[in-house]
């Protein structure tokens, strides 16, 4: 893990400031107790109640990591993974509108949100894209759902592709929100694409130097405004959320690329229908033919572009939620 070195002291003048700051405080708060109950930061449980009314929240224990689980709805059954430096918040919207026709399972994807940060492990194993995937599985499995829809977004998107190609039994449909295969990125490398992805190549650096540079920086973690912007950036004052986000890349660049592999020269393919989404802001789809490269992984493709950037799912969700239960059918 990084070595963070830990806030200079206070010069005494700004120690004195910060006295007469909290005695001014205090008095606020007995006239005003209401301006400072405005400030409190909402607990977890706060937030799955406020943003998924009605879903059961859980903690799931498998394959070495505790994932966090919200449930709702009724009906076929929808699995939707958030991509980085997100959580299962990302889909809140979508997911609550999904459930008035769906089972909806979000999770926090090992290492992200409020799940286990486990350390990388051997060769960056335990943020291999099947580990990953394997946690997803086996949480649809003990809640009894064995065939299901899944959606991933960025990072979740990965995830997604290869619980595809390890459950094809199990996997209704997938989609995936603005993204290209790992394999395809990094067997096409430009200049545009490193400009517009320089991260992908900082986190493939040993550790400490992307971990120090992401916290000293307070690059790539931050969530945007707003109480769910907070919520994400919250996580990252854990230096073991900062670690397991460029673990999750390093494997992508290692371990992920030899499965690929393997697959690639055994001919397989996803076989249920699969949806490319994309942002018509985001670099993604400007950079790439999406719906050709993945026509070169799948049989059955389809797709088109979404209003908005690389986030669209949380920046404009209504279209995102149209497009996906029009394709579940």
């Amino acid at each position: 893990m990084p070595n963070f070195t830990s806030t200079p002291s206070l010069p005494i003048s700004r120690i004195n400031l910060l006295s007469t700051a909290s005695i001014a405080l205090g008095a606020l708060a007995v006239a005003q107790p209401s301006l400072l109950l405005a400030q409190t930061v909402p607990t977890n449980e706060a937030l799955d109640a406020k943003y998924f009314p009605g879903f059961k929240v859980m903690k799931q224990e498998t394959n070495g990591a505790t994932i966090h689980t919200v449930v709702g709805g009724s009906g076929p059954a929808v699995l939707l993974i958030h991509g980085a430096p997100f959580s299962h918040l990302a889909w809140s919207e979508i997911a609550v509108n999904l459930a008035k026709n769906f089972t909806v399972v979000a999770t926090d994807l090992r290492g992200y949100g409020w799940s286990s940060k486990l350390d990388g492990g051997a060769d960056h194993i335990n943020y291999s894209k099947r580990n990953m995937a394997l946690d997803q599985s086996n949480i649809m499995q003990s809640l009894g759902l064995n065939d299901y829809h899944v959606v991933g977004h960025d990072r979740g998107g990965r995830v997604a592709r290869r619980l595809t190609l390890d459950n094809p039994k199990r996997v209704k449909s997938l989609t995936v929100l603005d993204i290209a295969p790992e394999h395809y990125l990094y067997s096409h490398v430009t200049r545009e694409f490193v400009e517009a992805y320089f991260h992908w190549f900082l986190f493939l650096r040993p550790s400490p130097v992307p971990e120090n540079f992401v916290t000293s920086t307070n690059q790539y973690i931050t969530g945007g405004p707003g109480e769910l912007g907070e919520a994400f950036t919250r996580v990252y004052k854990d230096p073991a959320a900062i670690h397991a986000m460029i673990e999750d890349y390093r494997a992508s660049a290692g371990m992920d690329l030899k499965i690929d592999e393997a697959d690639l020269k055994a001919g397989k393919k996803i076989e249920c229908p699969l949806n490319v989404l994309w942002g018509d802001a985001a670099p993604m789809g400007k950079l790439y033919d999406l719906l050709a490269i993945w026509k070169q992984e799948a049989t059955k493709v389809e797709g088109k572009a979404m209003p908005g950037g690389h986030n669209f799912l949380m920046d404009n969700p209504g279209p995102t939620y149209a497009e996906l239960k029009r394709f579940f059918g």
